[in-house]
């Protein structure tokens, strides 16, 4: 029974539950038994599981099935069990942005998107592993050991939102929520052959969410499949007024968009989708771009029209996210010091209280809040963090100009597959996985990344598929012709070797 569980997408749990095949109790205790029996010890991928949480939620959900109540009250997610990244705060559950300096802090409210997961019935397992406080592309700075990658315990399963994506290839849960600043959901996605959203910036409440860089975070799905990816951010997206950048739209019904487009015709004709030369960069290795030129065939096959588009200005997205994203880490990070929550050194005086309760930072958050510092110092704020903006307005624009001639973009999400622990370990090196996955944040756009195949030795391959602002039903609808016409065999990690 336990198999038969944990083998079914998200939707068919659904459907399941609401039938009464499986009891919302039955089908968590099943994600909860593999987790305990092969997650611990092995691939790391929940820092903290909240058993007596899951189980009590799925027990309401029983109970409220059987007494007959409206099955649309159940929610769009009923009975389905989620994975929430440790940087999302949940109610009574530690939340420690994979920091000691947030080690034993317990949130004392839920993150808007953990309400609406909740509110729409999903059953929260626990909290998953990630990069220190969102900073990092391989899940090696999580002060609670690094989490692995399921297809290879070897390598890593990307970052930050590594342990989301491990639990997810796993199958230690269905569904998980990631967060995406520079590709920390699309990355780890790619490595773990998941599909993974980052949705438009300001569709997803980012309320409750420990902020890394306020203008690139954006929180979204990792999942199996593309209709599993689609239901979550339904669920999860939305107007929200304790958010400042929330956007005021209605929240759209994908899985009725690609019914009656993908689904209906069979085909992408009249699609018109942008390749650029400025996003295959000269590190693509052999298979990576062996699975994107297939890619490129699939939507021709399915009858979309390939058109190149020119990207000038993508090139200076590293340099640019890297003058930002650690200018507005030393902002935000600022509130951490021993002070107001968590980990405080005992110390003789205040200055002392706030050096001491800062050492519990890693080397990598250090090192961005040290870059941070100095390019919004006196004298250097022109120079470099002032810049920066100007380009990141070029890339945008470029992005804009992009799509007067096409309505999506295809590049490899990253320039190669999985790499293995350790094989990094120049930051500079580690920061240029991210190549393919920043410029979408700059541009604030929605990017997925889907499994377009694997390497030679068996590790997973991602196409990444970009939309314009808010057209993330577009994007579903090409990922989901892809996912059903590409050929690209499904295949799953051998976990059970493990035991």
């Amino acid at each position: 029974m336990s198999n038969y569980i944990i083998n079914k997408s998200a939707l068919e749990l659904k459907e399941s539950f609401l039938s009464a095949e499986i009891s919302a109790e039955e089908i968590t205790k099943a994600f909860l038994e593999r987790i305990n029996q092969l997650d611990k010890g092995n691939i790391n991928s929940f820092i903290h599981i909240c058993d007596d949480l899951a189980i009590q939620k799925a027990k309401l959900l029983d109970s409220r099935l059987i007494k007959g109540e409206d099955k649309a009250k159940l929610g769009k997610l009923a009975g389905i069990p989620i994975g929430i990244k440790d940087l999302i705060n949940m109610m009574g559950a530690e939340t420690t942005a994979g920091s000691n300096i947030l080690k034993g802090h317990k949130s004392v409210y839920n993150a808007t998107v953990t309400h609406k997961a909740i509110s729409e019935g999903a059953v929260p397992l626990g909290k998953l592993n990630l990069d220190e406080f969102a900073m990092g592309s391989s899940n090696e700075t999580s002060a609670f050991g690094s989490c692995k990658n399921p297809w290879d315990v070897n390598r890593v399963p990307g970052g930050s939102s590594g342990g989301s994506a491990a639990a997810v290839a796993a199958k230690f849960c269905p569904l998980a929520y990631g967060t995406d600043t520079g590709g920390s959901i699309r990355q780890p996605a790619a490595y773990c052959g998941l599909v993974g959203m980052k949705p438009t910036y300001g569709k997803v409440s980012r309320y409750g969410i420990i902020a890394f860089a306020s203008s690139l975070d954006q929180a979204g799905p990792m999942t199996r499949t593309v209709k599993d990816n689609a239901l979550l951010l339904e669920a999860m997206s939305g107007y929200d007024p304790k958010d400042s950048t929330s956007i005021n739209t209605e929240t759209e019904n994908y899985l009725e968009y690609i019914k009656n487009n993908f689904e209906t015709k069979e085909s992408l004709e009249g699609t018109r989708i942008g390749v650029a030369k400025d996003f295959t960069p000269d590190s693509l290795d052999d298979d990576t771009k062996a699975a994107f030129e297939n890619a490129i065939k699939v939507y021709q096959d399915l009858g979309a029209e390939i058109v190149e588009v020119q990207l000038p200005k993508i090139k200076y997205s590293l340099a640019c996210y890297y003058i930002i994203a650690p200018a507005e880490a030393s902002s935000n990070l600022s509130r951490f010091d021993g002070i107001r929550f968590g980990t405080r050194a005992e110390a003789a005086n205040l200055d002392a209280v706030y050096k001491e309760s800062r050492h519990n930072f890693g080397e990598e958050v250090t090192r961005r809040i040290m870059l941070g510092t100095y390019a919004l110092s006196s004298g250097y704020y022109d120079a470099y963090y002032k810049k920066a903006q100007q380009a990141r307005r070029l890339i945008f624009e470029d992005f804009e100009n992009a799509f007067e001639t096409c309505d999506l973009i295809i590049s490899p999400t990253t320039p190669s597959p999985a790499f293995r622990f350790g094989e990094k370990s120049d930051p500079l090196e580690m920061y240029l996985s991210d190549v393919l996955t920043v410029p979408v944040n700059l541009a604030g756009l929605p990017g997925l990344s889907i499994n377009a195949g694997y390497d030679s030795e068996g590790m997973p391959i991602g196409l990444q598929i970009i939309g314009k602002a808010l057209d993330e039903k577009s994007i579903y609808n090409a990922a989901y012709a892809f996912e059903q016409k590409s050929g690209v065999e499904v295949r799953e990690p051998a976990l059970e070797a493990l035991v």
